[in-house]
Parts: structure tokens; C-alpha cells; sequence
């Protein structure tokens, strides 16, 4: 059991704004390089109860060398697809003045930046969901507040059967 608080908090309008601080600070050093930068993950979601922990995908075209050594000019730390295949991660340190994040770089036709853009935009679009999938995700964290992996595997049967009304498994 790896133990790690879990905090779930309602929808906050502010993750919105600081998804834009982040993408900004992002750009200077981006701008021209990058296909574009989405925010996914649980906090893209209006109305939707997440981790307040911003999930970002910034999406290339097969040019990660020159993005990676762009985002390590910054503070960014590469620690490699840590077992998503095409799914680079980064981690950071020293940057107070953003929201916590979780960095990702993917190359556009990437399977995993597919599945977060299908799930994030159905979410969006059918309220029902997104709110059993709130519920699921408060309830579990209410029952293990100390233990991320039963949290995540608790929410599992939800998120299998949005992920099959919006196509990404059968």
C-alpha cells in the first residue's frame, strides 16, 4: 500500500485561471515549438470534484529533444515515461507562485494524450457523468484518505464505463 493523503475538493473556478499562469509561463519558452498545451486531467473539467493538482499535456510533433532541453532551461526535471510509453514526464521544484502541477510532454497522434482529450471533452459534455464520477471519486476519498492505490482502484468501475460510452474501450 503506498501510502499518500487524498484530497478530493469540489470543482474550483480558480483552476481554470491557473492552468492559463502555468500554459503562459510555459509558452515564452515554447512558442513555436509545441503543437499546443491542454489542460487535462479531473481540474479541465467544469463542475467536476478533483485533486487540486492541474494535469497538463503539452503536445509536440516529434521534436521532444528540443522541448525537453526547453523546459529543463526553466526548472523542469525529465524523469523519463515512468511506464506510460510516449508519455514524458517532468517534475519541478522552486516554483512557488504555481498551482501544483503535473507535467507531461506526448506526441500528437499519442495514444494516452487520445484517451485524456476523449475523456476530458465527454466529461464536458454530459453532466450526468461527470457528476457519478464526482461522487465516486469523494466517496473514495473519504473512505482512504491514507491509501492512493485504493482510492484509484475504487474508482475504476466508474471511469471503465464512461470510457466505454465515449468509445475508448469496449
Amino acid at each position: 500500500m503506498r501510502t499518500k493523503h487524498v484530497i478530493v475538493e469540489d470543482y474550483n473556478l480558480e483552476w481554470k485561471n491557473e492552468f492559463e499562469r502555468i500554459k503562459n509561463e510555459l509558452l515564452v519558452i515554447l512558442s513555436g515549438k509545441i503543437s499546443s498545451i491542454e489542460h487535462v486531467g479531473s481540474t479541465s473539467v467544469e463542475g467536476l470534484a478533483a485533486k487540486p493538482i492541474i494535469d497538463i499535456d503539452i503536445v509536440i510533433d516529434e521534436n521532444f529533444e528540443e522541448v525537453r532541453q526547453s523546459l529543463e532551461s526553466i526548472g523542469y526535471i525529465y524523469e523519463g515515461d515512468l511506464g506510460v510509453s510516449g508519455r514524458e514526464t517532468f517534475k519541478y521544484q522552486n516554483k512557488p507562485h504555481l498551482m501544483v502541477h503535473h507535467l507531461y510532454v506526448c506526441n500528437k497522434d499519442n495514444e494516452e494524450l487520445l484517451r485524456h482529450i476523449k475523456f476530458r471533452d465527454y466529461l464536458r459534455q454530459h453532466k450526468e457523468d461527470r457528476d457519478k464520477y464526482s461522487e465516486i471519486k469523494k466517496d473514495m476519498a473519504f473512505k482512504y484518505p491514507e491509501d492512493i492505490d485504493s482510492y484509484i482502484e475504487g474508482k475504476q468501475p466508474v471511469i471503465l464505463e464512461i470510457y466505454k460510452k465515449c468509445g475508448l474501450c469496449e
